[in-house]
């Protein structure tokens, strides 16, 4: 079997299933056991709407009353069928911002791409974020100015709540009757990305961030 898991998709499903666990443990009432197995099961079969039979029996062991260990377990069997951020290497990081001439490429060895939604890093000399996304099966990148903002609060990407930045990109949209027009789009974001990795759940706003700065 083929890897056919993203992580946010993974992230979507520990959560969910983390949540079945816990009720299992904790709650007596049949009914509110049944009701968050509903809900797990409904997420898997939203995220993965034409299952294989094969994929099917991969994840029916998360939904079943376990001990801890065993359902670290089964959440580890899904570990061969995540996909990895594909794309990224240093040749193309570079590529994509060819205008930064000092680049401060991530030390790719280092870095698990199957726990990857995005690739993002921080040039704290310059306070600017670099974002780089397999979008639309095309690996895209986005240089952005990145302001501490002081104080705990929600990220647009992963809805964490903790330590954000005011990420600000400027679009690539022009306007044919004023060349100088530019149009800025900024959100808060995690400050640190791999944490915000680990608790997306969704690429909503991520999609939508992308598109607004690279496709406008």
């Amino acid at each position: 079997m083929k890897p056919f898991i993203h992580n946010h998709q993974f992230n979507a499903i520990k959560r969910s299933v983390d949540t079945l666990q816990r009720t299992y443990n904790t709650v007596a009432d049949k009914k509110v056991i049944e009701a968050a197995k509903y809900s797990a099961e409904g997420l898997v079969e939203e995220l993965f709407k034409e299952k294989t039979a094969e994929q099917e029996q991969l994840f029916k062991p998360l939904f079943e009353h376990k001990s801890k260990i065993e359902y670290d377990h089964a959440l580890n069997a899904l570990q061969p069928y995540l996909l990895p951020l594909s794309g990224v290497t240093e040749g193309a990081i570079k590529k994509l911002f060819p205008k930064v001439k000092k680049l401060k490429v991530p030390d790719l060895s280092a870095l698990s791409f199957v726990s990857l939604t995005y690739l993002g890093w921080i040039d704290a000399g310059s306070n600017k974020l670099y974002m780089v996304y397999d979008y639309q099966g095309k690996v895209a990148g986005i240089e952005a100015r990145f302001t501490i903002a002081g104080k705990k609060n929600i990220c647009s990407l992963c809805n964490g709540y903790g330590e954000v930045a005011l990420v600000t990109a400027i679009s690539k949209a022009k306007l044919h009757n004023s060349p100088d027009y530019y149009k800025a789009v900024g959100n808060y974001m995690c400050t640190d990305s791999m944490l915000c990795n680990t608790r997306i759940t969704d690429i909503t706003y991520l999609e939508k961030f992308f598109e607004e700065i690279i496709c406008s």
